[in-house]
């Protein structure tokens, strides 16, 4: 009798357990579905209009609003970030969580076939504050420094990105920065109030701040510059084997700009 009732317990407890499983999974599927259709229903789909390219706002730092100039051949991830007066070039790919922000430090360029990549962040200090222009926080286009009084001041750069340069993983680029065409910042390195020549490697992890860093220069992994002393003995990136570094990284952005442009990705 006991065995029986045992049996009858645990028969019970089987179906108890069951139909809750049942309805937790019918809950579930429930809640799922609408969530699955979501960019089909009338009431959802602005989640298809991707904000990540927008207009800046107008403060006293910035008092006019601009918005980002994107040659058509770029790819902009939708989970990337472009604001204010921002250029992109031709064939760049700006890869997700990438941030090219000029709300504050304006404008910023980036030049074709460059590359963008996960984690990167483009950011100025405010070259123009109550109206009055600060020396040395522009740049012209061929990498002078500006004084607030010049008369190309206007037309100057807070960040000046030059063609077929590749900007790492997690590495940050604060103007006023200008870098030369055929160059990489390597991985997690950072980049502040400094010139960077072409042909430079920037090796992972490193810090340069305020310096002027000359044509085909090497800045070993983990170097850490902050004045004009050290760049002196830098090694020449020219017979070094991290010369070529850059370019399989532009080959494979520009193929992937390519490619993602093809897919009609959603924005």
């Amino acid at each position: 009798m006991r065995n029986n009732t045992k049996k009858k317990n645990i028969t019970i407890q089987i179906t108890i357990m069951t139909s809750l499983i049942v309805m937790e999974i019918i809950a579930f599927v429930g809640h799922q579905g609408p969530l699955a259709l979501e960019q089909e229903t009338n009431d959802t789909r602005v989640t298809n209009q991707w904000l990540n390219i927008m207009s800046n706002v107008k403060t006293f730092v910035v008092s006019n609003v601009f918005s980002p100039k994107i040659v058509d051949s770029a790819f902009i991830h939708p989970f990337a970030v472009v604001i204010g007066d921002c250029f992109i070039g031709k064939d760049v790919l700006v890869a997700p969580t990438a941030v090219c922000r000029a709300d504050e430090g304006v404008p910023i360029h980036n030049g074709g076939y460059s590359n963008i990549q996960d984690g990167v962040i483009l950011h100025a200090i405010d070259a123009v504050k109550v109206g009055i222009n600060n020396d040395n926080k522009r740049f012209s286009q061929n990498g002078e420094r500006l004084l607030g009084n010049d008369t190309r001041f206007d037309q100057g750069y807070a960040i000046f990105i030059g063609g077929n340069v590749s900007l790492a993983h997690d590495s940050v680029v604060h103007g006023p920065v200008w870098i030369g065409n055929n160059t990489i910042v390597g991985v997690k390195s950072a980049v502040l109030d400094s010139k960077i020549g072409n042909n430079v490697v920037i090796r992972l992890g490193s810090i340069v701040v305020g310096v002027e860093i000359q044509d085909n220069t090497l800045v070993p992994i983990g170097s850490i510059i902050t004045n004009q002393t050290p760049v002196a003995s830098l090694p020449s990136a020219i017979g070094n084997p991290s010369q070529h570094l850059n370019q399989g990284d532009l080959l494979n952005s520009q193929v992937l700009a390519k490619a993602y442009n093809n897919a009609s990705i959603e924005k």
